[in-house]
């Protein structure tokens, strides 16, 4: 279950780094709103996954999720760049999540 929790923790942490953009600084109060929400959920739901995973590995996979989802979303959404390096370091992302994962031993 702790996984579960990081992982959506992750998700969420994507949600509200692409509402800050839509946000515009916080002077928009629908958006603003929703990233706050998300925010203190996904601060929750991490520290719900942190109390049985190490904090290391849980906040690398957090970080990593919302990073790498982030990226991903600011191409699709925003049209910021695919260049080949920018992809192979996303793809680097990934196999270091994956690998803190494997290797936490839960």
């Amino acid at each position: 279950m702790a996984w579960l929790y990081v992982v959506v923790a992750g998700l969420l942490e994507v949600g509200w780094a692409i509402g800050l953009k839509y946000s515009e600084g916080f002077t928009r109060p629908v958006p603003a709103l929703f990233t706050a929400a998300g925010i203190a959920a996904s601060m929750a739901l991490l520290s719900l996954g942190a109390r049985t995973l190490p904090i290391g590995t849980a906040y690398a996979v957090w970080v990593g999720i919302g990073a790498a989802g982030a990226a991903v979303l600011g191409v699709v959404l925003l049209g910021e760049s695919t260049s080949p390096a920018r992809l192979a370091f996303l793809g680097l992302l990934v196999v270091a999540i994956a690998g803190l994962k494997l290797t936490s031993g839960h």
